[in-house]
């Protein structure tokens, strides 16, 4: 069956969807690209084939020539439209984040249960990347011995906003890794702690958090949007009997004038291209099959980020640590 998707929200993320379904997902057509901007939905729309163009989200996700939908929106109208897509009966794979509020997130889930079934797979990427998947499984397979340690960082050129702030770093950018940890480490977070250092400018300087989890391990994630040289994530798992660290990306290596470099991508697209490739291909199969992708992220998922992301808030304004407060896990998501 070709599954007809809508994507909603042409910016850079919205438009790399349409790309990935134009291209990478044999068994999908891209039907509708939908932004409150009608000229940028359309400019969008002919660049990867679409076969409309619209304005308003909520009667795109109602149109019966749509079987599932991309949210690639604003933050603010994810969880009004996961809503909209649980109400018509769609799948629907929306962006991080669910919510930034974690009441908002408990109210996408009471419709999800309310309703019987999982509607809602969450762009955690990250999960489908191969050097997380590889370091899950150094876990899993005992080579590493019991988990003792998880370093972060997350690092971009520059700020997307002139009135970003500290907590924005938390909110934003922070909930890939709130979540990537938690699927590699298998546990949640018990405590939270935030800081930042002092820049010589007035650029919002880089947030550093230490978190415990639930299980005894430690987690460090540094959040820097104003690093300047380029877009830079990496991570190191450290266990009882050795380390595994995530490798650069660089497909090739510049020797000219005495030097020798390699280039920084400017963003996320390119370093994640093969992890939203595969996410994107086990959301048409969940929309097939019905059946929740084994690693994917679900709604659960989305509120654990918020909780944690409100926590992160609370602790670098009051500079303490913080407990990491949440609801008992509902069986529907066990």
């Amino acid at each position: 069956m070709n599954i007809r998707i809508a994507i909603i929200g042409a910016g850079a993320m919205g438009a790399d969807h349409a790309r990935i379904v134009t291209e990478d997902m044999p068994g999908a057509t891209l039907q509708v690209v939908c932004d409150s901007d009608a000229a940028r939905a359309k400019s969008v729309a002919d660049a990867f084939g679409a076969a409309d163009s619209a304005s308003d989200p909520e009667a795109v996700i109602a149109r019966g020539d749509v079987d599932a939908v991309i949210v690639a929106s604003p933050d603010f109208t994810h969880a009004p439209l996961s809503l909209a897509c649980i109400r018509a009966g769609k799948k629907v794979l929306c962006e991080k984040p669910l919510s930034q509020s974690s009441a908002e997130c408990l109210t996408v889930m009471v419709a999800e249960q309310a309703a019987g079934a999982r509607f809602v797979q969450l762009g955690f990427m990250r999960r489908y990347d191969p050097s997380y998947a590889e370091m899950k499984q150094a876990l899993a397979d005992g080579s590493l011995g019991r988990a003792l340690m998880m370093h972060n960082f997350h690092r971009n050129v520059e700020t997307p906003a002139a009135d970003f702030t500290g907590a924005m770093a938390i909110t934003n950018s922070a909930p890939h890794e709130f979540d990537v940890v938690r699927h590699v480490l298998g546990c949640d977070y018990a405590t939270i702690s935030a800081a930042q250092p002092r820049r010589s400018d007035a650029r919002v300087a880089p947030v550093v958090m230490v978190l415990e989890t639930t299980d005894g391990q430690l987690v460090t994630i540094e959040i820097n949007n104003n690093a300047a040289y380029g877009y830079d994530v990496r991570a190191e798992l450290v266990g009882e009997r050795g380390s595994i660290a995530m490798n650069p990306v660089a497909f090739t290596r510049r020797d000219t004038d005495l030097i020798s470099a390699t280039a920084y991508s400017s963003d996320w697209r390119g370093r994640y291209a093969e992890a939203y490739r595969r996410q994107n291909r086990a959301f048409l199969q969940f929309v097939r099959t019905g059946q929740f992708p084994e690693i994917g992220s679900d709604c659960w998922d989305g509120y654990c980020a918020a909780v944690v992301a409100e926590a992160g808030v609370t602790a670098l304004s009051a500079g303490r640590k913080v407990a990491v407060d949440r609801i008992t896990k509902p069986e529907f998501y066990a």
